[in-house]
């Protein structure tokens, strides 16, 4: 089993923090580093994590689920985004393979209830006039990437 890198994360500028400033989890170092750069970034005036909540319809079991969005943020400008951080591979539909295997049916499975998710998220914020991004670590990560 993947050992993942959690922990607590402790606000620097609680002011900016809408929801619980003592209260914020993080899943892996990639939230941890979007975590820190929400906090500290001048432009960033409000966020929160894990507190947006939005329904969606799972392709596996047609039932109602409840997902918890990965940030919410408001900029300076007046913009506010909602951001889902996962790796880029997580992003792609699973490429069709000669051999059904256990793993690449839990990527399928993944995948559907990811789009879902993704595609309820983008309704949300159409209602809203809010943006919804992916967060890979081509962007978490950029000036390692070039």
């Amino acid at each position: 089993m993947p050992k993942y890198y959690q922990g607590k994360y402790k606000v620097k500028n609680p002011e900016k923090y809408k929801g619980n400033p003592t209260n914020v989890q993080y899943r892996s170092s990639w939230e941890l580093k979007v975590f820190n750069w929400l906090d500290t970034t001048s432009g960033i005036i409000q966020w929160n994590s894990e507190e947006v909540i939005i329904p969606y319809k799972s392709p596996i079991d047609g039932r109602w689920h409840r997902y918890f969005v990965d940030v919410w943020f408001k900029t300076s400008d007046g913009r506010v985004i909602l951001a889902e951080i996962k790796p880029f591979k997580e992003t792609q539909e699973p490429k069709k393979r000669s051999r059904v295997t256990k793993k690449y049916l839990t990527e399928v499975k993944t995948w559907g209830i990811n789009q879902a998710k993704w595609k309820a998220a983008e309704e949300y914020c159409a209602d809203r006039k809010w943006k919804f991004v992916i967060l890979t670590e081509k962007d978490i990560f950029k000036n390692r990437y070039k």
